[in-house]
């Protein structure tokens, strides 16, 4: 690059930098100028200005000058807004994420309540159900009323037809309700087995249908009316048919 040289008569000519840094040397020393100036005298504002302009400077290199700075300060002026806009962005990011934090927060404290109040619910139907007393076995009186009807219950859990009456006129007839009564004069006896108890039952006969859940003894009431039961549904059809000796 050819080097720069002074022509007689003639300022340097001037870079964009020296233009840059000597604009706002010349702009302040003119503004102070001008105010220190009486007010209404244009002569003296023009001579003031042309005073305070460094020689050399043409007013179109001061007004570049002052475009430059305006330049400047709108890229400031520019920085600080898109700062601004990149810190309430941040801000409200910031917010969203806190609200969204909050809000799950809220959803688990709300599943956890509810959860807790299931399983307290539960509990308590549980201790409900706890609570409940058990259904009492069933009883029956110790006496042929009771032992007529719990025969009957056995007899319909093995499905043996019977019926309260005829069990209870059979029973009559034949021991007047006497669950030790026993026959020691008929054909049965000679043979050496008499009949025995309540509907006078033989021995082989009652092996051969007792009723399983009853005792084995004839002289038992329960084990003697449905191991009789059982014979006459065999043979005819039902205790209630049976209206003699059998």
């Amino acid at each position: 690059m050819p080097k720069q040289h002074n022509t007689p008569g003639h300022s340097p000519a001037l870079t964009k930098t020296h233009k840059l840094s000597l604009a706002g040397v010349a702009t302040l020393g003119a503004a102070a100028l001008a105010f220190s100036l009486v007010p209404g005298s244009p002569e003296a504002s023009a001579d003031s200005v042309s005073a305070a302009a460094p020689a050399g400077f043409s007013s179109q290199q001061l007004k570049v000058a002052t475009v430059g700075l305006s330049d400047q300060l709108a890229d400031a002026q520019a920085a600080a807004a898109k700062k601004k806009a990149a810190d309430q962005a941040a801000a409200k990011q910031a917010a969203e994420a806190a609200a969204k934090k909050k809000a799950a927060a809220e959803a688990a404290a709300k599943k956890k309540a509810e959860d807790a109040r299931k399983a307290k619910a539960a509990a308590s139907r549980s201790a409900k159900r706890a609570a409940v007393k058990p259904v009492a076995a069933k009883t029956y009186a110790n006496n042929l009323d009771g032992w007529i009807r719990q025969s009957l219950d056995i007899m319909k859990k093995h499905g043996i037809p019977g019926t309260y009456s005829g069990l209870h006129r059979n029973i009559i007839r034949e021991s007047s309700g006497n669950p030790n009564a026993i026959n020691n004069w008929d054909i049965n006896a000679i043979n050496g087995v008499p009949s025995i108890g309540l509907l006078q039952v033989i021995k082989p006969t009652f092996d051969a249908y007792h009723v399983a859940g009853t005792a084995w003894s004839q002289y038992d009431p329960i084990a003697n009316i449905t191991a009789a039961a059982n014979y006459a549904a065999d043979r005819y059809g039902s205790i209630d048919n049976v209206n003699s000796a059998y």
